[in-house]
């Protein structure tokens, strides 16, 4: 019994931090980030940045995964079997490539954030690309992509939320956790895919602030 309420629970937090959920988790904590930092960006404006996330990183992908399940080319929204993964994944990272664009020519979007996007675009072409020969966690990629992203708003604003980047920690962490629970990866699938992500995310906003 407590195997299976465990086994519940992981599942719930696997849904939770659905990887295609991660970005728009994102673009909120950059809001409220720039909200806290009173930078003159009005409510509106964010609101399409937010919505605009969920559309081009969600929504979209999500619709063509939902239409290859219901063709029988997949079997889950998870995508657990490696040999189903390698089209919806270009297909979401076709996706995450319109939403670069978006944040960067409709939008305007502060320098940083395009570059966590174009971040996460690589990160998804790589994780695409390494599913040819081995399985890495989709799930601990965007985590990872999430808490590179937090440090690079670190770097624009020159500040450091330690309860922030703890909180991340641990949330990373707790979804390994949930993802060794229901046998979806090993280990080192898990920690490949965190800090593929985490140093995708991160490292154009380092080389722009420190070259």
């Amino acid at each position: 019994m407590t195997t299976q309420i465990s086994e519940k629970i992981a599942k719930v937090l696997s849904a939770i931090m659905y990887p295609l959920l991660i970005p728009t988790y994102g673009m909120i904590l950059f809001y409220i980030g720039f909200t806290l930092q009173m930078f003159p960006l009005p409510t509106h404006y964010w609101m399409v940045l937010i919505f605009g996330t969920l559309f081009f990183t969600g929504l979209l992908p999500l619709s063509l995964i939902l239409i290859m399940i219901k063709r029988g080319h997949i079997k889950d929204i998870y995508i657990t079997e490696p040999n189903e993964r390698t089209m919806p994944y270009v297909y979401t990272s076709m996706g995450f490539a319109f939403w670069t664009y978006f944040l960067y020519a409709v939008c305007q979007a502060p320098t940083f954030i395009v570059l966590v996007a174009l971040g996460a675009t690589v990160a998804i072409g790589l994780v695409a690309l390494i599913n040819l020969k081995w399985k890495v966690s989709a799930h601990l990629t965007a985590l990872g992509g999430l808490l590179g992203g937090v440090c690079s708003f670190c770097l624009y604003c020159s500040t450091l939320p330690q309860w922030l980047i703890i909180l991340l920690l641990v949330i990373n962490f707790v979804a390994m956790c949930a993802r060794l629970k229901l046998n979806a990866h090993t280990p080192l699938q898990l920690v490949a895919g965190f800090l593929l992500g985490l140093l995708c995310t991160f490292i154009p906003d380092w080389i722009l602030y420190h070259v």
